[in-house]
């Protein structure tokens, strides 16, 4: 079964699912933490609670998914789909999660826009991983990496039920490096998981993404039958790294 690399891998950016304005995020995310509400203190003792992580295997982790390029997204779940993905041996899948994550991230940049919520390292001290200075002029609430995190393994499990809980276990992780990377607070983690998750409910009644899906799914199907399965021994590390909680 012969698949062409669709044109958006190589150079184009893809056109999202969903046009302008078909979902207002703000309707369903609870509004961002303030100074003085329970949420806020957790976020507080959280940020200084997880800085302990740093210089472990778990911060390494968090380091390495900074990276959020679509090959690297393709990577880091391999190991959760139990079959090696990149651009060129799944092209299909890629199309559908650079489309989808497109509208994902349109709302979690809508709810950004709206909140302007420091990110923990600019309201207490403590070392990141990531430096600060990539980050100017983007806001904490909701987390863009974890709606695009969530955002894989929402879709990923649907399209690899049998595989759903390591996929969404590396989905979790993922959101939860950037608590421990020290760059998002704890309630935008899961302000953005929510971000994915209410996106994706519209962006599934689209006829282009179902399109896309049925051919992903295929395209999935024939490569577990014939494909290369992760190396074993750095899936185990893995596994151990996404099983730790990080408060």
């Amino acid at each position: 079964m012969t698949i062409a690399v669709p044109a958006f891998a190589q150079t184009a950016t893809p056109e999202p699912y969903l046009a302008p304005g078909s979902l207002d995020i703000l309707q369903s995310l609870a509004p961002a933490p303030v100074k003085g509400d329970a949420r806020y203190a957790a976020d507080r003792k959280i940020f200084k609670q997880t800085r302990k992580l740093v210089g472990t295997p778990r911060y390494a982790l968090a380091t390495h998914d900074v990276d959020y390029t679509l090959p690297t997204m393709m990577g880091n779940f391999s190991c959760a789909a139990g079959i090696v993905l990149s651009p060129t041996t799944a092209p299909r899948l890629a199309l559908v999660m650079a489309r989808a994550g497109r509208d994902t991230q349109a709302t979690s940049g809508a709810g950004k826009d709206h909140y302007k919520r420091l990110r923990p390292f600019q309201i207490d001290r403590g070392k990141t991983c990531q430096p600060g200075d990539e980050l100017k002029g983007s806001f904490d609430y909701p987390s863009g990496h974890t709606t695009w995190g969530w955002t894989w393994g929402t879709l990923l499990s649907e399209l690899l039920p049998d595989r759903a809980s390591a996929i969404e276990s590396r989905a979790r992780a993922y959101g939860e490096s950037r608590i421990i990377c020290g760059v998002h607070n704890a309630s935008a983690v899961e302000a953005g998981r929510n971000t994915a998750t209410a996106t994706l409910a519209v962006v599934h009644a689209s006829p282009e993404f179902q399109a896309d899906f049925a051919a992903a799914r295929t395209e999935l199907a024939a490569l577990r039958t014939a494909a290369t399965p992760p190396d074993a021994a750095a899936c185990a590390i893995e596994a151990g790294l996404v099983a730790q909680r990080p408060y």
